[in-house]
């Protein structure tokens, strides 16, 4: 049951054990402080002044305060309420012989838990025995005993130690073990034989109040944040309450450190002003809806979209995105990585890692999990040599804790990769990984929307940034944060404010911005793609940026299974139709369209060896590096093929130049034009005619094959010359 969901009434009735146990605690604590009082007056035995003064201080009235450790107290509160949530099971450790296992969920307390069982599960009266590994340790009537394997040592393996969990069970006595995952860390015996499996809860506000109490000695009278609560860890109690004197600033102390831990989630733009994450953005928004009819009880977790991979280059923000995905659905987030697990020298700390990061997960829930560079882990398949062993082994613990599904209700499970076909197939298979999301170079509106979040107020809301995202293009928002901290540094030691030209500055990093005559041809080179994709009605989706390494024009076109032959030559004739335009606007083609003649070539080779309407006929060949020399008559087919595409082009652009010259002089002069600016660019030019029709109504331009584009789009860029 939630505390967070129960009266004050209830939660102290619930307590009753835990306030025992807490009280048992600080019996004992008296008891260590009395001993710890006669052997300090036993060394100071002078009779200088020093010593008269401490005796003084030591034999003063100290009241009845006594200071429990806080991460003691808390794991004794999370022992006590695991052990009430199975009724009777206190009076059965005490009076009778059952077995059980408490899952500790993170390495690091077993010796903490360790304290609580021996002192106050078993009580202060009896011996408590704790046989080690292969140990020939017995156990008599009257005892009780105890396994605490915490993880951390490569021998903490379900195969080991079942000859001493024999011999405890033949003693018949109450027998405990203590593990984070104990399935996998405890003894096989101990674990089939167990009467009953208990968890340590979350420490939730009702408990938290109940440690300050024990710490500080008496009781907050406010709930502390249960969503900040969530990411707290027992050591995190230890550094906040060293100095805490009453429990209102006792949790404020906590507060402080929490929030300062995960200041990385609490910080930083919303989910809805993210710009350029596109299915990213769209999956976290629904995520944070489904999330708030979960917890309304209105569905079940099954019903959640909560597995996701993504990928993209480096800078992209996958990090940063899994952060504030977080914020956004009031989760904590468990971030972790590939790296962190290799960082012991063995396999067994290397899995004792990834079990303890799992497990931690499932006792936060529900919150995220973030798995970075997936990708160091590869692929089964591709695994060679001595390791084979050893990386099979890995993944297979991965696939394993990724189908447990039962086990990680409440936890979303996000990865991130730069490198997705390294990933082995199982991992991303239905039910582990199963939803692949790709997060790309922002755009030219991404990128100023970029800016303007790091910029803040810095700038006037008026000035236009799209100088620096043109001057950015290519570039990620991680780049946008430096290029901003840095031309802020400049700002400050100058003693003024940041100006537009400091980021330029920043971004060029001393690199000159295109000479005019450049620019120009770059213009005319991507108007020409352009109107010429208008011109064959492949579509009106198109975006045309001009920035200082070149330019670039994207197009939309249907290039899938269900593109007809027609239209893929309509292509042809959109790649060649840049380098086209410079002849014709400067007479000369300059050498920065040579990507595009690449394109066209390798299309045009396809189109002749792949698809049954070629040079061979009804059969396809699968083309390799040096097929146009290799295949007879092929290398004058495709040559053929694509004078034809650049005649089309010609007559097109011929017949629209004022098009041409409208849309590319809008592009020198704006740096960029969306399609709607495209679009009303070329119909202004078309409402001024032309002094003569170059050509006739082309048949290619009306093929319905052409003006049904299909379901299956790609996004193509058409590349420019570079300076």
């Amino acid at each position: 049951m939630n505390a967070a969901k129960i009266g004050p009434d209830k939660a102290l009735k619930r307590d009753v054990l835990a306030r025992a146990f807490l009280r048992s605690l600080k019996r004992i604590e008296r008891k260590d402080m009395l001993q710890r009082d006669r052997f300090r007056h036993d060394i100071l035995d002078g009779d200088d002044g020093v010593t008269r003064r401490v005796r003084a201080i030591d034999s003063a009235p100290r009241g009845d305060r006594v200071l429990i450790r806080a991460d003691l107290a808390a794991v004794a509160v999370l022992v006590a309420r695991a052990i009430e949530a199975e009724p009777g099971l206190l009076r059965r450790l005490r009076h009778d012989a059952p077995v059980v296992t408490i899952a500790t969920h993170v390495g690091g307390v077993g010796a903490l838990v360790r304290r609580i069982v021996q002192r106050c599960v078993f009580g202060d009266g009896r011996m408590v025995v704790e046989p080690s590994r292969g140990s020939s340790i017995g156990a008599r009537k009257g005892d009780a005993a105890l396994i605490v394997w915490d993880g951390a040592d490569k021998r903490d393996a379900n195969e080991i130690g079942n000859d001493v969990v024999a011999a405890m069970l033949h003693a018949r006595v109450p027998f405990i073990g203590v593990a984070p995952d104990p399935r996998r860390e405890l003894p096989r015996d101990l674990v089939r034989a167990a009467d009953a499996a208990i968890a340590l809860p979350s420490l939730d506000p009702s408990a938290l109040a109940l440690v300050v109490e024990a710490v500080v000695g008496s009781r907050p009278t406010r709930v502390f944040d249960h969503a900040l609560l969530s990411t707290i860890e027992v050591a995190d109690l230890t550094v906040a309450l060293r100095c805490a004197v009453d429990p209102e600033a006792a949790l404020d102390a906590i507060a402080r450190i929490l929030s300062a831990k995960n200041e990385h989630v609490h910080e930083g733009p919303t989910l809805r002003e993210l710009q350029g994450y596109g299915e990213a953005r769209e999956w976290g928004l629904a995520l944070a809806h489904d999330l708030k009819l979960f917890r309304s009880g209105a569905i079940a977790w099954r019903d959640l979209d909560t597995r996701a991979l993504l990928t993209g280059p480096p800078g992209v923000g996958k990090s940063s995105f899994v952060g504030i995905v977080a914020r956004e659905c009031s989760l904590p987030l468990v971030a972790t990585s590939v790296a962190d697990w290799h960082q012991s020298e063995y396999l067994s700390g290397t899995l004792r890692c990834i079990r303890e990061v799992f497990a931690s997960a499932r006792s936060r829930a529900p919150c995220i999990l973030f798995i970075d560079e997936l990708d160091g882990i590869s692929d089964r398949a591709e695994f060679r040599g001595q390791y084979v062993q050893y990386w099979s082994q890995v993944v297979n613990l991965i696939l394993e804790l990724l189908s447990a599904g039962d086990e990680l209700e409440g936890v979303v499970v996000v990865a991130a990769t730069n490198f997705p076909d390294r990933i082995d197939a199982a991992i991303r298979r239905a039910g582990r990984l199963d939803r692949e999301i790709a997060i790309g170079l922002p755009g030219m509106a991404s990128l100023s929307a970029i800016f303007r979040q790091y910029i803040a107020n810095e700038l006037p809301s008026d000035v236009s940034l799209t100088p620096l995202a043109l001057a950015a293009h290519g570039r990620t928002g991680a780049d946008v944060e430096a290029w901003v901290r840095r031309a802020r540094g400049v700002a400050r030691r100058a003693g003024r404010g940041i100006l537009l030209d400091d980021i330029l500055t920043e971004i060029r990093a001393g690199r000159p911005p295109l000479p005019v005559d450049v620019r120009r041809r770059i213009a005319l080179h991507e108007a020409g793609h352009v109107i010429v994709y208008l011109e064959l009605k492949l579509g009106p989706e198109v975006d045309l940026v001009l920035h200082d390494g070149g330019g670039e024009a994207f197009v939309t076109v249907n290039l899938a299974g269900d593109a007809t032959y027609d239209r893929v030559e309509a292509y042809l004739s959109v790649l060649l139709a840049g380098r086209l335009a410079e002849e014709i606007g400067l007479g000369a083609v300059s050498l920065g369209g040579a990507s595009d003649l690449t394109k066209a070539t390798a299309l045009a080779r396809d189109l002749e060896l792949r698809f049954g309407n070629g040079l061979t006929g009804l059969v396809q060949i699968e083309p390799y590096d040096g097929d146009l020399v290799m295949v007879r008559g092929l290398l004058e087919a495709v040559s053929e093929r694509l004078r034809a595409a650049e005649a089309h082009a010609r007559i097109l652009l011929e017949r629209s130049w004022a098009s041409v010259e409208a849309v590319a002089a809008s592009l020198e002069a704006a740096g960029y034009l969306a399609g709607p600016d495209v679009l009303a660019i070329v119909a202004k030019a078309q409402a001024s005619p032309p002094s003569s029709d170059r050509s006739d109504q082309d048949p290619r331009t009306t093929d319905p094959n052409i003006a049904d584009l299909g379901p299956d789009w790609e996004a193509e860029p058409c590349t420019g010359a570079s300076s």
